[in-house]
């Protein structure tokens, strides 16, 4: 697999937020393997900016069906949580998934999804595509 297809937006949308874009793709050690994650593409990167380290997963949701991108998109989500929390030492990495703002709007705002968001304590980041510029931060 390749980078998602918003990889480069969503970069170039956190740089005009005045991030630095540190690592990409990021890398880390686990055990005793070094996990190259997206694990079959190299699609997390980081980026920091004010002392806020964040490490940032895209999802394009292109498929027909949302809610199989959004299992997809959570397991892998999870997935590289933890990896985070077991790799960075010092636990200031925030990891979020990031989304179109069309997306968030028509299906983030359903109810499977926002149970998902919930219960899993996903954090969003939500970028609009053709201006290149991040709309809102979700904790």
């Amino acid at each position: 697999m390749a980078k998602d297809i918003y990889h480069d937006t969503v970069k170039t949308a956190l740089i005009k937020d005045g991030w630095t874009v540190t690592d990409d793709p990021l890398t880390f050690a686990v055990g005793s393997r070094s996990a190259y994650v997206h694990l079959r593409s190299q699609t997390l990167f980081a980026a920091e900016k004010d002392r806020q380290r964040i490490a940032l997963e895209v999802k394009s949701f292109i498929s027909l069906s949302p809610v199989q991108d959004l299992e997809t998109a959570l397991g892998q989500y999870l997935l590289y949580r933890g990896l985070l929390e077991e790799s960075d030492i010092h636990g200031e990495r925030r990891l979020y998934l990031g989304i179109r703002e069309t997306v968030y709007l028509d299906f983030f705002e359903e109810d499977i999804a926002r149970l998902a968001v919930r219960d899993n304590n996903l954090k969003l980041l939500v970028f609009n595509v053709e201006a290149e510029e991040v709309v809102q931060w979700i904790e």
